[in-house]
């Protein structure tokens, strides 16, 4: 049975944070589904580069998921300020289900009320709101898995890949895409 992930897109996200893993993810065979946080479905992240997403967060009916992608960017604040983003992390994260955030992404599960004797990491500008934060690219603790930002979005993706579907799908990936 595919792993089914969800990722919610408000405008001004950080698109490598959010392409990023969604290609890597549907490349391991995983069912996507990309949310838009407000009424329009067409998303313009903080480049301009626009994504058509697959229903409006408040439409979404099926909640069951595997695990939740947060990106970064500056789009993270709107998902902060979202009571239905914040409810649904901490409920998937009740759950046991995967819950992946980059960059300010991490920032949401603080909000969420997750991070609480956690390992994480985040982008450097926000140490003062994270202090607690790792110097590493990717930070696993338990069902949580935190990356620092554009530049390490690729393996933030394999990360979420190897925690979902094994140390052999991340393999054949790799390959595929020439990842050393």
């Amino acid at each position: 049975m595919k792993k089914k992930i969800l990722t919610i897109l408000a405008p001004g996200f950080e698109e490598i944070e959010a392409l990023t893993p969604i290609d890597i993810l549907r490349r391991a065979n995983m069912e996507v589904t990309i949310a838009a946080l407000e009424n329009n479905k067409l998303v313009c992240g903080r480049n301009a580069i626009c994504v058509q997403a697959d229903v409006k967060l408040s439409e979404l009916k099926d909640l069951d998921f595997d695990g939740i992608l947060i990106p970064g960017g500056p789009g993270a604040k709107k998902l902060r300020e979202s009571d239905e983003t914040l409810k649904l992390v901490k409920d998937l994260f009740d759950k046991d289900r995967l819950i992946a955030a980059i960059c300010a992404g991490p920032t949401v599960l603080l909000d969420a009320g997750i991070l609480v004797n956690k390992k994480y990491t985040a982008h450097f500008s926000h140490k003062d709101e994270l202090p607690d934060m790792e110097e590493e690219k990717v930070v696993k603790d338990k069902n949580i898995i935190t990356s620092q930002g554009p530049g390490t979005a690729l393996h933030f993706a394999l990360a979420i890949v190897e925690a979902l579907e094994g140390k052999d799908v991340v393999k054949k990936i790799k390959k595929h895409i020439c990842f050393k």
